[in-house]
């Protein structure tokens, strides 16, 4: 049976691994050149089901406004008055209650868990190296309310048997003894030790060396034009290299599928949400991280990858804009500067943005439509990195109607209606 996988970021290459270990006929299209070249290609570089949370949570509409005053803020706004923002916004406003929270975020650990999982396993079973590191993530709170609203965190961690630990300072440099220097501004942390690093555009060149082995066809430069729909059944897909027809269509097309799928009257709640990234040498390893750290003020994550540190945050709500403006990659450099500068030389720092796919309620959309023929995986926001692997695991369980691993009822498009 013939299926075609719409995009190659990480999320479409792993389901075309999966599918095609399912015994399928894959073909991959994306209009780039090759895989990862979008937003897979430098994001913060953190494998973190214990961290996996949704964006809409309680507490935020207030702190929203006050972060939109602040300089080194982890969200910004655009003044433009998109309509498609705003009722993206006025969703993601309906699920920031506790009852909410507590469902959408047992959803993404359980989820983000299981990936996790088939990381390691897809480790032994093909080898596949990309700088990887099982070292943990390390939260920082340098505020007592930040120590305190954590709880509910580990109220949800402990429901679901999550590892982890709750640090002191002095705790904390056991974990991470780079920040010595500046361990005074920390109130406290919280460890998430099943969590992993790893270099995801590396990740990617090497799975499409498994998947050409494997026998699955990619198709690059090729623009995606329109899904062909006829009496209830997906049949092909145009593009401006002609039509293709499959049996079956899988769009992972990230913050681009909504567009394709409203074409045939599929409404998908993602929207781009903005991120920044930058790269920089270790120049001394003792004052460099030795996993991933987050600083839960500014909501910025810093990786170890190698020789390398990676660095990734700001949530930037501005349409498709892909510019990089100088004055926001200051939040990322500016926690680089704050945690780590001893280690690295900020003057060698590449910068990078793209779009992540967000939903509202923080849930990838995994699953079928009512479409025959038709399958999503998309919507996986600042977490397709982590989820990637269990997400690809789950749709090809689900395309060749096997039975998944994980309860799956609840990530398909159909609740949202």
């Amino acid at each position: 049976m013939r299926v075609c996988v719409l995009g190659a970021g990480v999320v479409g290459l792993t389901s075309a691994y999966y599918l095609v270990k399912k015994g399928f006929d894959v073909t991959v299209i994306d209009r780039q050149e090759g895989v990862a070249l979008e937003t897979s290609f430098a994001n913060a570089g953190q494998i973190s089901p214990g961290y996996s949370a949704p964006w809409a949570a309680p507490g935020i509409p207030l702190k929203a406004i006050k972060w939109l005053m602040q300089k080194h803020a982890p969200l910004k706004v655009s003044a433009d008055p998109e309509l498609k923002k705003i009722a993206w916004m006025g969703k993601m406003l309906i699920n920031c209650t506790e009852k909410a929270y507590d469902v959408n975020k047992s959803r993404m650990v359980a989820l983000a868990e299981y990936s996790r999982d088939q990381f390691i396993t897809m480790r032994k079973d093909i080898g596949i190296k990309y700088d990887d590191g099982q070292g943990g993530l390390t939260q920082l709170f340098r505020k007592d309310e930040q120590v305190e609203a954590s709880e509910k965190d580990i109220k949800v961690l402990k429901a679901l048997n999550v590892p982890h630990q709750v640090l002191t300072p002095a705790q904390i440099l056991e974990v991470e003894p780079g920040l010595a220097p500046v361990i005074d501004k920390f109130k406290g942390g919280l460890r998430l030790v099943g969590d992993e690093t790893g270099d995801c555009f590396v990740f990617c060149q090497e799975l499409k060396k498994h998947c050409d082995e494997l026998g699955v066809t990619f198709k690059f430069g090729v623009a995606i034009e329109r899904l062909v729909v006829e009496g209830g059944k997906v049949r092909a897909v145009k593009t401006d290299q002609g039509d293709f027809e499959f049996d079956n269509i899988l769009v992972s097309m990230g913050s681009y599928s909504k567009e394709l799928l409203s074409d045939i009257d599929i409404s998908v709640p993602v929207y781009p949400v903005k991120g920044y990234s930058l790269t920089v040498p270790i120049t001394d390893s003792q004052f460099a991280p030795v996993s991933t750290v987050m600083d839960e003020t500014y909501k910025v994550a810093v990786t170890r990858l190698g020789g390398r540190i990676r660095a990734a945050g700001t949530a930037e709500l501005n349409g498709y804009n892909l510019d990089l403006p100088k004055v926001r990659t200051e939040t990322i450099t500016h926690v680089v500067h704050d945690l780590f500068d001893q280690g690295c030389d900020l003057s060698e720092a590449d910068y990078w943005t793209g779009l992540r796919p967000m939903t509202p309620d923080g849930t990838p959309v995994v699953g079928r439509t009512h479409i025959d023929g038709l399958y999503l995986n998309t919507g996986h926001g600042t977490l397709g990195w982590t989820m990637c692997c269990g997400s690809a695991a789950v749709i090809a369980d689900i395309i060749s109607g096997d039975k998944t691993d994980i309860d799956s009822q609840d990530l398909s498009v159909r609740r949202y209606k």
